[in-house]
């Protein structure tokens, strides 16, 4: 899985985190086209706990991936039930 944390001017934190395989795709659904692009996701291929300690200490998370996904239900950051798919791709964006 891929992390990428992003700090606002106001000091808070976004963290994106995609499965790995789903870098430089384009998810379409109707109207609807998401990038998952390496500008916001990045290159850093994370262990478990590193992924797990930037979700623990952030204002925003962006998941995309089954992978992604699932370890954040796992570990009670996200109910499997607020997720969204597009294309077969589970997501979810937190605020």
């Amino acid at each position: 899985m891929l992390l990428r944390i992003h700090r606002t001017g106001d000091n808070k934190t976004v963290v994106g985190i995609c499965d790995r395989e789903l870098i430089g795709t384009t998810l379409t659904e109707g109207d609807l086209d998401i990038l998952i692009s390496p500008a916001f996701f990045g290159t850093h291929v994370a262990t478990e706990e590193e992924i797990i300690s930037a979700l623990t200490d952030c204002e925003n998370i962006n998941i995309f991936g089954e992978r992604s996904v699932n370890l954040a239900v796992q570990h009670g950051f996200l109910d499997r039930e607020y997720c969204r798919t597009i294309a077969g791709v589970p997501l979810a964006i937190i605020l």
